[in-house]
This record gives C-alpha cells, sequence and structure tokens, in this order.
C-alpha cells in the first residue's frame, strides 16, 4: 500500500530537508506551498523546483492573501525588516517577521488537504532550537495541534489520525545541512532570505541564521550573498 504524505514546503532550506526526509521514508509526496501576500515570489519558485526534485506527485500553490491583515513585515512592505542583528540576539524577542498564526493557517489547510488524498501524514518543517523566536515553531505547539488534528477530522474520529511530524523540531541548522547534505537535498534551490532580489542579503535574521548553519556545519552555502558578515571566515 502507498504511504502518501503532504509535505509543506515553502522553498527554504528547512522544507527542502523535511520533503526529502519524506521521500527518503518511501512517502508519496503532495506537495503544499502558500501564496500568502509574501513580500516577495522567489521562494514560491524555489518550492517548485523542491517538489520537482523529490518527485512529487502533485504540488498545491494554495493563494490566501494574509497581507490583508498586515502585522508582520513579512507582508507589509512598509515595515522594516530586522537587519543587521547579533546572532546571540536573534530569538530573543519574537520579531516583526512573526506572521500572526501562519502555521496554524497552514497546517489546517494542509489537513484539509492531508483527508482529501487519504495521506497519512503532514510534514512541516519548523524548528525550536536554532528558531527566530516564532511561537507556532515550538514542539508543544505541534503536539497541541496534534490534539486538534484527531478531534477536528474524520479520519481522527475513525482511528485514522492524520500525524504531524516535524522531523527538524530539535536539530541545529547545522545539523539540519548535514542532514540534507546526507540526503543530497539541493540547497542551490533553496531561497531563505526576507528579500527577494538576485542575491539574498546576508544582513536579516533568516540569512543571517542561514549563514551560521553552514559555517557550523563546515560547508559553503551554494546560493550567492550581497553581503557576507566577516564571522563567516572566522
Amino acid at each position: 500500500m502507498i504511504k502518501k504524505a503532504v509535505c509543506l514546503i515553502s522553498g527554504g532550506l528547512d522544507s527542502c530537508v523535511t520533503a526529502h526526509l519524506a521521500k527518503n521514508k518511501g512517502y508519496e509526496i503532495y506537495v503544499l506551498s502558500f501564496n500568502y501576500g509574501q513580500r516577495h515570489n522567489k521562494e514560491i519558485e524555489c518550492s517548485k523546483q523542491i517538489a520537482s526534485a523529490v518527485k512529487a506527485k502533485k504540488h498545491v500553490i494554495f493563494d490566501i492573501d494574509l497581507s490583508i491583515f498586515g502585522g508582520s513585515s513579512l507582508v507589509d512592505k512598509s515595515s522594516d525588516l530586522p537587519r543587521n542583528l547579533d546572532l546571540k540576539d536573534i530569538g530573543k524577542t519574537i520579531p516583526s517577521t512573526y506572521v500572526p498564526a501562519r502555521n496554524t493557517v497552514f497546517l489546517s489547510i494542509g489537513l484539509a488537504y492531508a483527508e482529501t488524498v487519504n495521506a497519512d501524514t503532514i510534514f512541516i518543517g519548523a524548528t525550536a532550537t536554532d528558531y527566530s523566536g516564532y511561537p507556532d515553531c515550538r514542539p508543544e505547539y505541534i503536539e497541541a495541534y496534534q490534539k486538534m488534528a484527531d478531534l477536528a477530522t474524520k479520519r481522527g474520529v475513525e482511528g485514522k489520525s492524520i500525524k504531524i511530524v516535524a522531523p527538524l523540531l530539535h536539530l541545529s541548522k547545522a545539523e539540519i545541512i548535514k542532514k540534507g547534505l546526507e540526503l543530497n537535498a539541493p540547497f542551490e534551490k533553496t531561497w531563505s532570505c526576507y528579500q527577494g532580489d538576485e542575491k539574498a542579503c546576508g544582513r536579516c535574521d533568516s540569512c543571517l541564521l542561514r549563514l551560521k548553519g553552514f559555517k557550523e556545519a563546515g560547508v559553503r552555502d551554494p546560493i550567492q550573498y550581497e553581503f557576507i558578515p566577516t564571522w563567516t571566515s572566522d
């Protein structure tokens, strides 16, 4: 019997590795990505390449414009993005890039998709170790969502629960990168930067955490940057 999984793919490094882990476990992959009013569509283009790399059965790009609400510098271009922070300060407070209830919205749509295609599992690339202070990337959040999913679905009521799996949850960025290398994940096809320019900015929180991960993993990041902090070569 074919095992089916819905993989939430943003186009970033974490979701890329997560999708390859799902593929490596023998799942038939149904990719779900979101055009949610973010600053740029570069990550959507990357998600298409990642979906192709894992030979996805289907790739749904779901339009849901969270910029209507605002409330985040990722969906409001008039808001300033956090830049040039010290690594030790990232994650100390919930940053302006937090999109209100984003993972809850995405997982809920993923849950509907999983029930529709009769998938046993939803894979999400949330990570709590090197995260940016987002409350919906914590282990207790995933556990609570699982309880809700069991209560809210026909499959859950019938005892065929759809499992919410976050395989990277307790891994550092360096560990995630090493795992991706083992799986031949195409990091050159991923995009983490909050900006959508030709090159990654190298200054936003997401770029800094990514660069830190590659440095600690002892390998070179294959994408290009406008700026590379001096500490990466220390």
